[in-house]
């Protein structure tokens, strides 16, 4: 049992590390950028939102996943359990929404002028800074209803409907929160998804019409796999499957 934990410890601490490096680098990057007073674009404050939101999910739960498997558990009391969770709750809901969001900026930005996202393609940019704070907002509002209704019931003498995380112990849900919970949350983060998969599928349906296009001007067929659009699609593939996949393991 004891190598089993630590061999789980050494893989929570791996994921950790590389996550904190690849975030905390990306985010130095943009603080260089701002204090050098360069002018950052509507995907490089999409970008700086997520790389918060995903470094909030990796210190709040990578980090005592990774104490409790060396063997250190629940050093959290019942207030630091309920910020921890709290603050795991926002950056998981905001970093769907700002992956989402990314998704539709982008969409919206390689649209040809003729389609129906033209009026947005100049307006875009403009609303980019008031959803994001918005998203902010409201799930930061959203996602303390559950420390304050959930966590708060320490009275029970029930200790079944205790759920043990390792570094902190809470009250299970009930039908209520349950209920809230799948209103609130779930349901919203599935419609997210769909929506960066629809976005994903417009993307590269644009890039191959674009491809077309371009053979047709140039009356040359260009090889499927070195066409700047024939890469973009595949890594776009790869990207969506990768996040919904890993974002599909987590939430089970």
């Amino acid at each position: 049992m004891a190598s089993r934990n630590m061999g789980i410890g050494l893989i929570f601490l791996s994921q950790v590390a590389v996550g904190v490096l690849g975030n905390f680098s990306q985010l130095y990057y943009y603080l260089v950028l701002s204090c050098n007073e360069c002018t950052l674009t509507s995907k490089d404050k999409i970008l700086w939102h997520l790389i918060i939101a995903n470094s909030l999910v990796i210190l709040s739960k990578g980090i005592p996943q990774t104490i409790t498997a060396f063997g250190l558990k629940h050093f959290f009391n019942d207030l630091g359990c309920k910020l921890i969770l709290y603050i795991q709750r926002v950056g998981k809901s905001i970093s769907i929404v700002i992956t989402c969001l990314l998704s539709i900026f982008q969409n919206i930005t390689i649209s040809p002028k003729n389609s129906c996202w033209k009026d947005l393609k100049r307006k875009a940019p403009r609303y980019i800074s008031f959803s994001i704070s918005l998203c902010w907002i409201l799930y930061m509002v959203v996602n303390s209803i559950f420390p304050l209704y959930v966590l708060g019931k320490w009275s029970t003498k029930n200790i079944s409907n205790i759920r043990d995380h390792g570094y902190c112990s809470h009250m299970d849900h009930d039908k209520i929160t349950d209920s809230l919970y799948t209103a609130l949350i779930v349901f919203p983060e599935v419609v997210f998804s769909m929506l960066m998969i629809w976005s994903s599928g417009s993307m590269i349906l644009i890039l191959h019409r674009h491809k077309q296009w371009v053979q047709h001007i140039h009356s040359i067929k260009v090889s499927s796999r070195t066409s700047p659009e024939s890469r973009a699609t595949q890594r776009i593939i790869v990207l969506v499957c990768t996040f919904v996949t890993f974002h599909t393991l987590s939430s089970l």
